[in-house]
């Protein structure tokens, strides 16, 4: 019996670390992902998920540090995983000239598929994935959706062990991204893993059954959806407020009566504070309502006010007391 199958992981990694001369974009990366889950890998860009999933997937050796992907390892037995996964890279790899029928087939050929099997394999994702009726258009026509769901489909044309999908709804309307939920979430019910790299909280708060969050390549919390969002709070609470040149008045009154701190929104009138607590809504209302009469009462005027779920920076801040760094497009 291999060890995976008796630990019950699809993926283990252990001090992973991958150097660019003097940037360490993976720095000590431990990883344990359940079999038959959706794990989430949440960071901004440049955390180094990219980097570690190519890692994981052969594409990179690792300058130090092991993984296994059920039992084998990606440095000595590469072959032997590349049986195992398949990867989703943040961008369509389909061929834009050929039809979305066309680059199914032709990458079940070689995948070593007989034709007759290729055409039906073609046939049958292309339905799943509803893209039948755009099957004969050329991909160059397709929408960003459209798209994503064709490089899925390609992705398993082959049922993989582990699917790898590295921010596979960057860029995308709403719609799209629901659409590429649904497709991971009944790629996972038939028994394959996902690792899903994600920028987005609310993405690996749908799919994921744990998350692990990296940045600068490191490994700086672990845990459920729920056992995030306890670690940043209640709830945050954003305000704008009528007079921009309030708002340092405003974010000391509201570090002092939250107990937590505030972030600067790129708007100059408007600042969000995280709601410290148990997570219970009735309590995070509670303590807004309050922040909120304290801004009254020391004549500071809001012209917009809410309280909602914590966004990505607000648990960067929590965890590393830094916002979530952003890179330019």
């Amino acid at each position: 019996m291999r060890e995976s199958e008796k630990t019950g992981l699809a993926i283990e990694a252990s001090g992973l670390v991958k150097a660019f001369g003097g940037n360490r974009a993976v720095d000590g990366l431990d990883l344990r992902v359940p079999a038959g889950t959706v794990y989430g890998v949440l960071g901004p860009n440049g955390a180094g998920k990219t980097t570690a999933v190519k890692m994981l997937a052969t594409l990179l050796r690792p300058d130090g540090g092991e993984a296994r992907i059920f039992g084998r390892d990606v440095i000595r037995e590469p072959d032997a995983v590349r049986g195992l996964v398949s990867l989703t890279g943040q961008y369509a790899s389909v061929d834009e000239d050929m039809t979305g029928w066309e680059n199914l087939v032709l990458l079940g050929r070689l995948l070593g598929h007989r034709k007759p099997a290729a055409r039906d394999r073609a046939a049958q994702l292309l339905e799943a994935f509803g893209l039948t009726d755009a099957g004969a258009r050329q991909v160059k026509t397709y929408s960003g959706g459209m798209r994503r769901r064709l490089d899925i489909a390609a992705s398993i044309l082959n049922t993989p062990d582990v699917l790898f999908l590295d921010e596979p709804t960057t860029g995308l309307d709403p719609r799209s991204r629901n659409q590429v939920w649904d497709i991971v979430r009944i790629v996972v019910a038939h028994g394959t893993t996902v690792l899903l790299t994600t920028q987005y909280l609310d993405e690996a708060d749908r799919l994921a059954g744990r998350i692990a969050v990296i940045d600068h390549g490191r490994l700086i919390a672990e845990g459920t959806p729920g056992q995030l969002k306890a670690s940043v709070g209640a709830g945050s609470v954003h305000v704008r407020l009528r007079d921009p040149s309030q708002r340092s008045e405003a974010e000391l009154l509201l570090a002092k009566e939250l107990n937590a701190p505030v972030l600067l929104d790129a708007d100059p009138s408007a600042l969000t504070a995280r709601v410290p607590g148990d997570g219970a809504d009735h309590v995070a209302a509670e303590q807004a309502s309050r922040a909120l009469a304290e801004l009254a009462a020391a004549g500071i005027a809001v012209s917009d006010f809410s309280l909602g779920q914590p966004s990505l920076d607000e648990v960067f801040l929590a965890l590393t007391d830094r916002p979530a760094e952003k890179t330019a497009a």
